[in-house]
């Protein structure tokens, strides 16, 4: 049996180094896939993270004027890479996302059953994004409509449970996975207490670990875990490190994902001439996040590549 994340994690006398990558957009080849992997490699990651991307609405323009809505997956394939990933790479445990939109309980049922056959045991449990075209979160029809209600399906599928609750003999599942947690507070949650009430029942459900979503003062981060404590809330909490690549994250980033950018490092960015000198700055936060963030002992510091390996590796090197 593959090693679960938290044994990782327990077992290790240093902080890991982790990362997460994005599926090829559909008709690209897997290659671009290990052309991100390959040069990591070398800093010895434990796990890697694979993202799930949901189907998302476009609109197609005819020549009469009217518009065609289109539903379309752009990034499919997550089981399978996740399988090609694991098979490719035999020293690093693959993480891959399972996410509520977009899927039924049984279409969830079905991907977890295909990837307990390939011996993938460890996951990440997430609600995922509302439709672009949607204002807010709107599950499918018997679908989750929010990550607890999916740990919930995991645990039970680890206690022998399935949805058809006339099976007999059935196989227990062994999945260990982690959520996701928002230093910063989730943007739907009324408040941080309420965002960490919901948090820790998702611990208390089964999850393992918590992953953080990016941040950029470290405090945060450092405050986030102090409260998670205080709340009873044990588990080993990773921080997630996405360095700013492109002028327009100033303004992009905080709209999406509800975070602060310090002024600090607003005033380097809008120096830069280019967006090839913005890499390097986002480069250098980076590296000196991570070296605060292993000096406090952190289990992990887990980067988010975005197809891009790069100013990961460039982070890497200068800190593991």
């Amino acid at each position: 049996m593959p090693k679960r994340v938290v044994d990782h994690i327990m077992e290790s006398k240093k902080t890991l180094f982790s990362f997460e990558i994005l599926p090829p957009l559909k008709g690209k080849d897997i290659n671009l896939i290990y052309d991100v992997i390959d040069p990591l490699m070398e800093f010895k990651p434990k796990y890697l993270n694979i993202t799930y991307h949901r189907e998302e609405v476009v609109y197609k323009r005819h020549k009469s004027g009217l518009l065609e809505r289109k539903t379309v997956h752009k990034r499919p394939g997550t089981v399978a890479i996740a399988a090609a990933i694991k098979y490719k790479y035999r020293n690093v445990n693959v993480v891959p996302h399972i996410i509520c939109g977009g899927f039924t309980k049984e279409e969830t049922e079905n991907a977890l059953i295909d990837l307990h056959f390939l011996g993938i045991r460890n996951l990440l449990v997430l609600r995922g994004d509302a439709l672009s075209a949607d204002k807010d979160f709107k599950p499918e029809i018997d679908g989750h409509s929010n990550a607890l209600d999916l740990v919930e399906q995991i645990g039970n599928l680890n206690k022998g449970r399935y949805l058809d609750e006339e099976l007999e003999n059935t196989t227990k599942m062994d999945f260990s996975y982690g959520i996701a947690g928002y230093p910063e507070k989730h943007f739907e949650a009324p408040n941080i207490q309420s965002d960490l009430y919901y948090l820790k029942k998702k611990v208390e459900a089964g999850a393992e670990y918590i992953v953080t979503q990016m941040f950029y003062d470290n405090q945060k981060y450092f405050d986030f875990v102090d409260l998670c404590r205080k709340n009873g809330i044990n588990v080993p909490i990773m921080p997630g490190i996405k360095p700013i690549s492109i002028a327009r994250h100033l303004n992009i980033l905080p709209s999406i994902f509800n975070i602060d950018i310090p002024e600090a490092l607003a005033i380097e960015v809008r120096k830069c001439k280019t967006n090839k000198d913005v890499r390097q700055v986002g480069v250098e936060w980076a590296i000196e996040q991570s070296k605060e963030l292993i000096k406090h002992n952190v289990p992990s510091v887990h980067y988010y590549t975005m197809g891009k390996a790069d100013n990961i590796f460039n982070i890497a090197k200068a800190v593991f």
